[in-house]
């Protein structure tokens, strides 16, 4: 296994946030054995600005280095993580032509470089094992910059070139090539990784489950009005036809949408109808309480390319609590083929959570709840350690046969 050593982690996510982050629960696991370093978003001076007038929360004292920019944080799992904010960088995805892009790259890359490079020196880390969380853009640039032993792409979700743009597209498929191994969240993404390195393990996503299970129910509430919940961010990826026509034909129901509205439209159109309701995030250790209140879970991303990638994580929250789940058929989860139901249309979606609620028992309950405690973070955490052990001694075996 995994012990003893120096991990840097770029990410691509901050640490401190509304939502349960996958890189955030590894990490924390991770540091249990081994010493974490982890480098948050990197923030431009545009995000900068608009932290300065009220647009945007940002950690701006220590990004402009007022308060330290490496703190260490105490995890949710008794672990301690450095996290680390490099200097704000030049945003540079605005530039159509080349060679002012990669002129731009260059000069953010020097940023990143510099500042961890000096961070590590303070740490006194050598020979760290590298691992860049879906953030490939600086993949390829910042390889070798910190005499890494093993660099490793962690990659929970897939690139369009209409979400995060054509070079972020192209730089996930070069890095694919260059990393020593690839570790991604779903089976769909390993299928698409391995066509640029066979060094691929998929880690699914997990669940706190000791934090859930303490609000496990126990049996159906028994009440004659419904509670449906979802919570999560409500973006481009929601199923507004399906919930609309199930909304429309539930109205003893009463809808809950816990999450931040990235998508206007989904708000505009449901909220004309009485049983629906939306409220704003909430921290990660609030969304057990939510779900408990819950008869029934939903998932209704539309079916797309991009989430086809998706495992999504609040997959085995719900169970956890033993609620009934009912989700669009948008990926491949054939895992949860016992515990959840997947519709193909928005009048099956309507019929499975009708069937859900009108069949939902004590035997139900515990059967969902033992199922996600078997994907647990922690044994996510082994699965996940496991495979940069493999990766870190394959690169080893291969630079002696040199």
């Amino acid at each position: 296994m995994l012990n003893n050593e120096k991990i840097v982690c770029i990410s691509y996510s901050t640490w401190d946030g509304p939502y349960t982050k996958s890189t955030v629960q590894l990490m924390s696991l991770l540091a249990k054995d081994n010493e974490v370093l982890f480098v948050e978003y990197p923030y431009t001076i545009k995000d900068l600005f608009y932290g300065f007038t009220g647009k945007l929360n940002i950690p701006a004292a220590r990004l402009l280095g007022i308060k330290n920019r490496l703190k260490k944080e105490t995890t949710a799992f008794q672990s301690s993580v450095f996290t680390f904010i490099v200097p704000p960088i030049i945003p540079f995805n605005i530039f159509q032509k080349d060679w002012i892009y990669s002129l731009f790259l260059k000069i953010n890359t020097g940023i990143y470089r510099r500042s961890i490079k000096k961070i590590l020196c303070k740490l006194n880390w050598t020979n760290p094992i590298v691992i860049n969380a879906y953030n490939p853009i600086f993949g390829e640039t910042l390889k070798g910059a910190f005499n890494e032993k093993a660099l490793i792409y962690y990659c929970y979700d897939g690139f369009l070139t209409d979400r995060r743009g054509m070079r972020a597209y192209q730089a996930d498929q070069t890095f694919s090539s260059l990393a020593n191994g690839i570790i991604v969240s779903s089976d769909y993404l390993k299928e698409q990784k391995l066509r640029y390195n066979q060094q691929v393990v998929s880690v699914k996503n997990g669940v706190d489950f000791d934090l859930f299970s303490h609000f496990a129910k126990a049996s159906p509430s028994g009440s004659t009005r419904k509670k449906i919940g979802y919570i999560g961010s409500i973006d481009q990826r929601f199923d507004i036809e399906t919930i609309e026509y199930t909304v429309s034909r539930l109205s003893h129901c009463d809808f809950e949408f816990v999450g931040e509205v990235r998508n206007q439209k989904v708000e505009e159109t449901l909220s004309k109808y009485p049983n629906v309701t939306f409220a704003p995030p909430v921290k990660p250790s609030e969304v057990p309480g939510l779900l408990h209140r819950c008869d029934a879970g939903i998932i209704p991303y539309i079916r797309d390319e991009i989430n086809k990638n998706v495992y999504p994580l609040k997959i085995n929250e719900y169970l956890a609590v033993g609620v009934p789940l009912v989700i669009t058929d948008f990926a491949k989860l054939s895992d949860f083929d016992e515990y959840v139901k997947v519709a193909k249309s928005k009048e099956e979606f309507h019929e499975y959570l009708v069937h859900e609620l009108a069949t939902d028992n004590a035997a139900k309950i515990q059967a969902r709840i033992r199922f996600a405690s078997k994907n647990s973070w922690q044994a996510r955490a082994k699965q996940f350690a496991q495979a940069i052990s493999d990766f870190k001694n394959c690169t080893k075996s291969k630079e002696n046969n040199l």
